[in-house]
């Protein structure tokens, strides 16, 4: 996927501090984790970005394989997992071929950070969500993060700021404007800017990276779990910093 191969060198920007972001993260799930499925230990990632979610993970003891689309970003999942001595395997695929490129018997199948409505029809959805129960040993669950599109406003030119980051002598400034297709829409087209300002010679540059998401809710994606074959198919709130959707493939 181009945006992510283009956002991959300053996606750890979007936060304020991205280790902490790193283990924090890997601190919350691993909780909603155990919490569902205790002693689980085999997790697949199956859009691992950078590897913020698979990075904290691993760093929990958990036996991680990753995978995205996007050749870059896992390129850079990997390089920071061995900067970091972790061991995690990591692959480039679609989530909608997640069995054929991972095989089963994971104890949890992960998609986080708001992934699953970069595929844009419930067809889609409903096609990786069954990938990932193929994915799972019987009795194994589901974890997805996505945002909470029944709270977020429709219209145009919507804009969603992360704020300035200083990374050495480079201050970014980024930002997303979100383009709803109407008024009731259920898609939106979204760019991303990354302004950059060198702090010595106080040249400016600015890249856009522009993709498109579809603002499914949370009950409409728990429809589509249930549709797929999980069972105690429910939503978590407080758990992480975006809602948490859980699902468990059936022992039986």
């Amino acid at each position: 996927m181009d945006f992510y191969d283009q956002l991959a060198p300053l996606y750890h920007l979007i936060y304020p501090d991205w280790p902490a972001s790193v283990a924090r993260q890997g601190a919350q799930l691993d909780a909603v984790v155990q919490a569902e499925w205790p002693g689980a230990k085999r997790v697949l990632d199956v859009s691992c970005g950078i590897g913020t979610q698979a990075l904290g993970l691993a760093q929990r003891g958990h036996v991680v394989r990753a995978s995205d689309l996007s050749p870059g970003a896992v390129a850079r999942a990997r390089q920071e997992a061995e900067s970091r001595g972790l061991s995690i395997d990591t692959a480039v695929g679609d989530m909608r071929e997640a069995h054929a490129l991972h095989g089963s018997g994971f104890d949890v199948v992960l998609s986080a950070d708001n992934s699953v409505p970069h595929l844009l029809s419930d067809a889609d959805i409903l096609a990786a969500l069954r990938q990932m129960w193929l994915c799972l040993r019987p009795g194994g669950g589901c974890v997805l993060t996505v945002r909470d599109y029944a709270q977020e406003p429709r219209g145009r030119h919507l804009v969603k700021h992360y704020g300035a980051r200083v990374d050495g002598r480079r201050r970014h400034v980024l930002f997303q404007v979100w383009d709803f297709d109407g008024p009731d829409a259920t898609h939106y087209d979204f760019s991303f800017f990354a302004v950059e300002e060198d702090l010595d010679t106080q040249e400016v540059s600015t890249r856009v990276m522009r993709s498109r998401y579809y603002a499914i809710t949370t009950d409409r994606l728990l429809g589509l779990m249930a549709e797929a074959g999980f069972v105690r198919t429910r939503r978590l709130d407080g758990a992480f910093y975006q809602p948490v959707l859980v699902g468990t493939r059936p022992v039986v």
